[in-house]
């Protein structure tokens, strides 16, 4: 296989939106590359805030806080609403910016934009609805209970989907009265950028939605170890969402944690099974497969092994890699050569316990990020990639013989973000989707990213859930007000 050519396109200067002012290169003494994952050039540097800065957004999220949670529900849905369509005006550029620094096809970027905006629509609604209720006590008493904005936030975002990500936390934070700080991802920052800077034109105040860079520890530890912090919202791995979830343990912080994911994807032998392996596949290899609900677990009845897998590798062989910006690009990039050393040394682990690479298997000879699409069987106990989440094109496949087998492999790891069902039998599903631990599950269905359906998992994917009704929950607090 081979890549295409790069083309050439725009891509915007990223600033930070801090303290109510935009802070550029020439304003900051440290910046860090931006590269483009498809032909390794530097496309941009980035801005990024030391200490001082960052204690001055925390300064400024608590006065922009007050400003913002005075404002009326009803304002508050008007403002997201018109940040909403600013965004979807400009789906184009923001989209090619987001494949430049990010790898996928433009086709996906742009509907990882969608979904965000939709995100904005929904959350403007859901802001409106943030009901309380009224308890009868003795003597014709009232007592009210009334929801109220948990107060200022900061939101860590991942770099595979920086766009939706964002959005997940920043919609649900700010319809419900919150300030938020968004730390964009300093890989693929135009996303967190762009979001921020279209809220502020929608009508947001500039103290109560900001935008910083910077090196994740660092800026993880000074704000959420902020006094003027109440909130934290983080998207990324188990083991650094460990170490969120103590740092904001050690204030006292509410947080919220997506972290990894390793779905199961259990294929019965009632189903049209090459077209099983054609869907199979096109999800699988979605952002090469840097996606935390991507299917890498594909287990499969033994009657019909063989055929999934032929249809399977056959897929994956015939899809192109490119430029994002190519429209005729099937998968993108990985991220960097961190993320195609970990993809190989995978690879070569289950090979060394006994896998049999049926597609793929190695990295592209030429410029660029990428890894063939890779399909591998007949894997070992004790490899690596039945544990450890992929995070990029490779999909190993192993059979079950009866259905209590198949639930015991799908509940084999630690996390449950993620799992899908394959099957024409409606007993199974339903008995499926209750036996299989995942906070997710989809029944011939892979597409997890509706803004109406609570996204969240079990077990060391973290807890919380964000989307849907339950999305904006956590950014609130309940009072009581007794009455006689």
């Amino acid at each position: 296989m081979t890549a295409a050519v790069v083309p050439s396109a725009e891509y915007p200067e990223i600033e930070m939106l801090l303290d109510g002012q935009s802070l550029s290169l020439g304003d900051v003494s440290s910046s860090v590359p931006i590269i483009n994952p498809a032909d390794e050039s530097t496309i941009a540097y980035l801005p990024v805030a030391g200490p001082e800065l960052l204690d001055r957004a925390a300064a400024a999220s608590a006065q922009g806080f007050e400003e913002w949670r005075a404002e009326n529900p009803r304002n508050r849905a008007a403002v997201l609403l018109r940040a909403a369509d600013l965004l979807e005006e400009r789906l184009d550029s923001i989209s090619t910016a987001l494949t430049l620094e990010q790898g996928k096809p433009v086709r996906e970027a742009k509907a990882e934009w969608q979904a965000t905006i939709d995100l904005f629509r929904w959350f403007a609604e859901e802001g409106r609805r943030t009901y309380g209720r009224v308890i009868s006590g003795v003597l014709h008493a009232r007592h009210l209970v009334v929801s109220e904005p948990v107060g200022p936030v900061v939101a860590l975002t991942p770099w595979n989907v920086p766009a939706l990500a964002a959005g997940r936390k920043v919609a649900p934070a700010l319809a419900a009265g919150c300030s938020v700080i968004l730390k964009g991802p300093s890989e693929t920052p135009s996303a967190s950028y762009e979001i921020v800077k279209a809220l502020h034109e929608a009508g947001v105040p500039p103290l109560a939605v900001q935008a910083v860079y910077g090196e994740a520890a660092q800026v993880s530890e000074r704000l959420i170890g902020s006094s003027h912090i109440r909130k934290v919202s983080f998207t990324g791995s188990t083991r650094v969402g460990r170490i969120i979830a103590g740092l904001a343990a050690q204030g006292l912080k509410r947080s919220t944690l997506e972290l990894g994911g390793h779905a199961p994807v259990l294929v019965f032998p009632d189903v049209d099974v090459e077209e099983a392996a054609r869907n199979a596949a096109q999800w699988k290899f979605r952002n090469a497969g840097q996606i935390c609900v991507s299917p890498t677990r594909f287990i499969v009845h033994e009657d019909v092994l063989e055929r999934f897998v032929d249809e399977f590798a056959k897929t994956a062989r015939g899809i192109r890699l490119g430029s994002g910006l190519d429209p005729d690009t099937a998968m993108g990039p990985l991220l960097s050569n961190d993320r195609v050393r970990a993809v190989q040394s995978l690879v070569d682990d289950a090979v060394a316990h006994g896998a049999e690479i049926v597609a793929g298997g190695r990295r592209v000879d030429t410029k660029g990020f990428f890894f063939e699409p890779t399909v591998i069987k007949n894997i070992g106990d004790g490899a690596s990639i039945l544990q450890e989440e992929p995070f990029g094109p490779v999909a190993p496949v192993i059979g079950f013989s009866t259905y209590e087998n198949a639930v015991e492999q799908a509940n084999s790891v630690n996390v449950g973000l993620a799992a899908f069902v394959i099957t024409d039998s409606a007993r199974i599903a339903r008995a499926a989707a209750a036996d299989v631990q995942a906070g997710i599950v989809g029944v011939n269905d892979y597409n997890c990213s509706r803004c109406e359906i609570p996204f969240g998992g079990v077990k060391d994917t973290g807890w919380g859930q964000e989307g849907g009704t339950e999305g904006i929950e956590p950014y609130l607090v309940k009072k009581a007000i007794l009455s006689v």
